[in-house]
């Protein structure tokens, strides 16, 4: 009896590094409800993905909650990073109860904070001045829009996010004309593009249009569509604005930039050549919400 207790406790202790080391750095995702039609807004499906991009990576474990907040707070305390998939305004998963209470408290501690397309944006009575804070900027209503455009991302500044990063280009939802940070204090911007005029062939909406934004984009205005920020903490932030279309996590290049971007929030070394991965038409047919 002995012998098979010794054997199987030396058996555990073999398999503990697949299930990941107690120093390990822990980034909680939260995948927001189910949004939009088929293939887009899979918030799930898109986090799940990323985790599996990231099993193995060395001194990192990625835990991944659906649905919106965990239901038990607890399994934030720890996170070396909290990151975001979900719809935004009202229904963004931070500001629901006491989450932005919540998310502040981490933050002090110096947690990153990411938020994928819609959840970059708060709402001006709720979230807004914590967003600015914690990711140096967000969507707006009645000022920031969201046309679907091919961005071409023609040059990429030196960052950990851009390492192994290609320029490419994108058909996407990518919002513009965001909101900043006065003097983009501590942002980095990652992605920026010239959206072209068809973007502005709708009426003007809290999110489709404003004589600001036209003529911005009337006059050529690059745009910055995805950022990083170091705040005075010494915490990260990031800010992605695509991810609209769920095939679009098939791209390499924005593939990378993302994961890229994850780990650099949770203050995780990003490889020279950044995140490697492989996403086959399998991978992205998975965990699909049913829609």
């Amino acid at each position: 009896m002995k012998t098979f207790a010794t054997w199987l406790l030396l058996s555990l202790i073999a398999l503990a590094p697949a299930c990941g080391h107690a120093d390990d750095k822990r980034i909680v995702m939260i995948a927001g409800k189910p949004s939009h039609g088929p293939g887009e807004h899979e918030h799930r499906a898109g986090l799940l993905l990323f985790q599996k991009c990231l099993a193995g990576f060395p001194g990192v474990t990625v835990e991944v909650y659906s649905n919106g907040w965990p239901a038990d707070n607890s399994v934030l305390k720890g996170a070396a990073a909290v990151v975001i998939y979900s719809d935004g305004g009202g229904a963004h998963p931070a500001l629901q109860g006491d989450h932005l209470q919540q998310l502040d408290a981490l933050i002090k501690q110096g947690v990153g904070f990411a938020c994928i397309h819609y959840a970059v944006e708060p709402t001006i009575e709720k979230g807004q001045t914590e967003f600015l804070d914690w990711l140096g900027g967000c969507f707006e209503i009645n000022r920031s829009v969201n046309p679907v455009w091919a961005a071409n991302f023609t040059t990429l500044p030196k960052h950990p996010i851009t390492r192994g990063v290609k320029p490419f280009q994108q058909r996407d939802e990518w919002y513009f004309n965001m909101l900043f940070r006065d003097g983009l204090t501590g942002v980095t911007p990652i992605l920026a593009a010239v959206p072209p005029l068809s973007t502005m062939s709708r009426a003007d909406g809290p999110h489709e249009g404003n004589p600001g934004v036209r003529a911005a984009v009337q006059r050529g205005d690059s745009q910055t569509v995805a950022w990083a920020v170091e705040r005075p903490d010494g915490g990260h932030g990031f800010g992605f604005t695509g991810g609209h279309y769920h095939h679009n996590w098939g791209d390499d290049n924005q593939r990378k930039l993302v994961l890229n971007a994850i780990l650099w929030v949770a203050k995780v070394e990003v490889p020279p050549d950044g995140v490697q991965s492989t996403v086959t038409a399998a991978d992205l047919a998975q965990n699909l919400d049913p829609k």
